[in-house]
């Protein structure tokens, strides 16, 4: 992943032995760029391939984000795809009204450690996963979680309808809301500048198992009573518990982070979306296409509601996390039909030619609808509703799953019905995990 506007790390520098030759680019406050045009304001965020900085445009008086590349040459090869996939997504008429981030200009920058690619995107908000731990794990309410689903699905029904793109790292970290900051307004003295959350970039197994391990340290975290988060210079981490309230936050959002994305025709990895939002295809090495990008939509839409992840897999003793994952996926949805457990290069690894498990015999099944009443305490008209509109979306066999246009018409978006945090007895919620189950038992070889 390569990283857009959107994340930055959960710790709080990248350390100095990455400002070196091939590694990032050392900047200070008031450094120009590109002749001059933009200006450092402060650090955004950081990943395992770029810094991240507000800057400002002389040109047209508003603030930008400047992401600075590596300059080793596979960040270079890196950013140059990232550049090629916004570049051809911003020559396609207003992309602003289509929920996708803007790419606003490219340019090379020399320093002491080598040739920078940087790129200038628009400034946008708190990521998703920012909202998630601002209402504490709770769960949205469900107006916002579908005005949200409404503009994913348009970013992506129009990555995917009109420019044959798929995302492949869909994840709450990876949505940033729309900033309500006048372009013109400075984010830094106004106090409204957000922090952003997480790495971006893992187009190698090592960044992505980094990745994994921060994701399941957020998971642990979650099922613990959360405590006060870091301030964020005014941005919606900064409200105190007592203050917090989701009704007055503008929920409009973008996609954001194309480090990964690939066109349907041209994929260039097998292993992609980050573990908790990956599809079984991928597990299973079966292929891919677009309908991977709506597995982890359905995902991002359970956390959204519920505040916890849909699926947390674990090594356990004699089993695989990928074994792990694919158990809690038919703990949810029921068995994977034979046809497609045994479709993948990797399916012999975890199935047997009838179609079961190899090491994880004995599952408890906990069908969604079930799962959201008695767990999350949803009443039983709206756990129907959602559930009729997520369980499409994780069918098992890809070519069944709705596409983003598909979704868009669904009655769900219809129902006049919200969730409100009131409505649910959250006191009597005992989240002993994060994630469907761990109700399975195991056994090994």
């Amino acid at each position: 992943m390569s990283c857009s506007s959107s994340s930055g790390s959960e710790d709080d520098d990248e350390g100095f032995d990455s400002y070196r030759k091939g590694g990032y680019h050392a900047v200070r406050i008031a450094d120009q760029f590109a002749g001059g045009r933009y200006i450092a304001q402060r650090k955004l965020g950081w990943g395992q391939f770029s810094t991240v900085w507000l800057a400002y445009d002389t040109t047209t008086s508003a603030y930008v984000a400047l992401k600075i590349q590596k300059s080793a040459a596979q960040f270079v090869q890196a950013a140059l795809h990232e550049i090629d996939v916004l570049s051809s997504i911003a020559d396609d008429a207003p992309s602003n009204s289509k929920f996708v981030v803007q790419l606003i200009d490219h340019f090379k920058h020399t320093g002491p450690n080598g040739q920078h690619l940087c790129m200038v995107l628009e400034f946008l908000g708190d990521s998703l996963l920012r909202l998630i731990r601002h209402n504490r794990y709770k769960g949205l309410p469900m107006n916002k979680v579908r005005e949200i689903c409404k503009c994913i699905l348009i970013g992506l029904d129009y990555l995917h309808r009109e420019h044959g793109i798929i995302h492949t790292d869909l994840k709450p970290e990876n949505v940033l809301l729309v900033s309500t900051i006048d372009p013109a307004k400075d984010p830094v003295r106004s106090g409204l500048s957000p922090i952003l959350e997480r790495p971006e970039g893992n187009t190698n197994v090592a960044v992505s198992s980094l990745i994994e391990k921060k994701l399941k340290r957020r998971a642990r975290r979650a099922v613990a009573k959360i405590s006060g988060q870091r301030g964020s210079m005014g941005g919606i981490g900064d409200v105190s518990k007592s203050e917090r309230n989701i009704d007055g936050i503008d929920v409009r959002c973008k996609v954001v982070d194309f480090g990964n994305a690939c066109w349907a025709d041209k994929p260039f990895a097998e292993e992609i979306q980050t573990r908790q939002y990956r599809a079984p295809e991928v597990i299973l090495q079966a292929g891919y296409s677009f309908s991977v990008d709506m597995w982890s939509f359905a995902c991002i839409a359970f956390e959204l509601a519920t505040g916890d992840m849909l699926f947390t897999p674990k090594v356990g003793q004699g089993f695989s996390e990928d074994e792990d994952h694919l158990a809690l996926m038919m703990e949810l949805l029921g068995k994977i039909p034979r046809k497609v457990a045994t479709a993948g290069a990797k399916s012999k690894d975890f199935f047997d030619r009838h179609g079961d498990l190899r090491r994880i015999r004995r599952l408890k099944f906990w069908p969604l609808n079930k799962l959201l009443i008695d767990r999350y305490k949803f009443s039983e008209s709206v756990a129907h509703e959602f559930s009729e509109f997520l369980l499409p979306l994780l069918d098992f066999a890809p070519e069944k799953r709705p596409t983003a246009q598909k979704c868009l018409e669904h009655p769900w978006f219809m129902a006049k019905e919200c969730i409100t945090n009131e409505m649910r007895n959250d006191s009597s919620v005992e989240k002993v995990d994060v994630g469907i189950s761990n109700l399975k038992i195991k056994v090994g070889k």
